[in-house]
């Protein structure tokens, strides 16, 4: 779409104009700029990101292109936020450096969702915690333990403090306290975070299969790390609250990720009519489930779908 006046740039319909280097330069500047030009109508889509695979490579840093690619889709009036299975205090930072404040942030898998407190748009805009929601880990706790006594194991508490047994380098541990595995179910929890080094994923996989986990939702991520959410709650059912808190039509999704947590999400969004990209380095089983796949973490897939835009 073009804005009032731009027409006059354009060769008549059906007609050919060859223009130098220089003209053909400027009027591919001007089809971009209209593109991202908040007085030209577009239809607003929620974008929901992943994090980790999807906009973060393996050492924390970013995927090619990202940041200027989500500053585009912005400027063409889509609403971009994150939806990971990292806790705030491992999300608040990504959306820092992302240079992104959306109005909601999905963490936690689902279970806690963020809200930019009104009218801040700071150089880090201040947010609480909207919508939490938790449930007894007694049970899941017992029966891991028994098949997993030297793992390590994290909770999340409603208010945002982190409980864990041993510390572990890939752990963000700000609001965290050091405690007994006793005291991780001493109250309610809106997720539960267990890692086994000695584990691969697909051992993982295996041992929730035989030992079944009731009353709870799962997703088994990569290296051995298995996080454990409330019945009924993933990133599917946090998005589907944002999406309608901010009266996006289910048509109008995009969802990008990576991992076995994603794939709820995935689900959502294709039985809407929405979108589901897959990076490309995702497990065949994540891939499956989208209803595309863009290039992998390490060569910008993100930046490619949001640029495309």
């Amino acid at each position: 779409m073009t804005a009032p006046g731009s027409e006059e740039h354009l060769p008549a319909t059906g007609s050919v104009e060859v223009v130098p280097p220089r003209a053909a330069a400027r009027l591919v500047e001007e089809i971009a700029e209209d593109a991202e030009n908040p007085v030209v109508p577009t239809e607003r889509l929620l974008i929901a990101l992943d994090v980790d695979g999807t906009v973060l490579l393996e050492d924390e840093t970013l995927s090619p292109g990202v940041v200027e690619a989500i500053t585009h889709a912005h400027r063409a009036g889509h609403e971009v936020m994150l939806a990971t299975g990292r806790s705030w205090e491992g999300t608040r930072g990504i959306q820092h450096v992302l240079e992104l404040a959306p109005e909601y942030a999905v963490c936690s898998n689902g279970a806690v969702i963020m809200k930019r407190a009104p009218g801040d748009l700071g150089e880090e805009s201040v947010y609480e915690r909207f919508h939490v929601e938790t449930f007894d880990p007694t049970a899941v706790l017992t029966l891991l333990r028994e098949h997993l006594p030297d793992a390590k194991y994290l909770v999340e508490l409603a208010g945002g403090e982190r409980l864990y047994t041993e510390y572990m380098d890939d752990w963000n541990l700000v609001r965290a306290r050091r405690v007994s595995f006793d005291e991780l179910s001493a109250q309610p929890v809106c997720r539960v975070v267990v890692v086994s080094p000695d584990e691969t994923d697909d051992d993982f996989v295996d041992l929730v299969s035989r030992i079944g986990l009731s009353g709870v939702s799962y997703a088994v991520g990569w290296s051995a790390w298995l996080d454990i959410a409330p019945q009924g709650v993933d990133k599917s059912t946090a998005l589907e609250k944002v999406r309608t808190w901010l009266g996006i039509e289910p048509e109008r999704v995009l969802v990008m990720g990576d991992g076995r947590n994603d794939v709820e999400m995935f689900r959502w969004a294709r039985e809407h009519g929405g979108r589901a990209v897959a990076m490309g380095q995702g497990p065949d089983e994540v891939r499956r489930e989208a209803s595309e796949t863009t290039a992998s973490v390490h060569s910008g897939g993100v930046a490619d779908v949001l640029r495309a835009l």
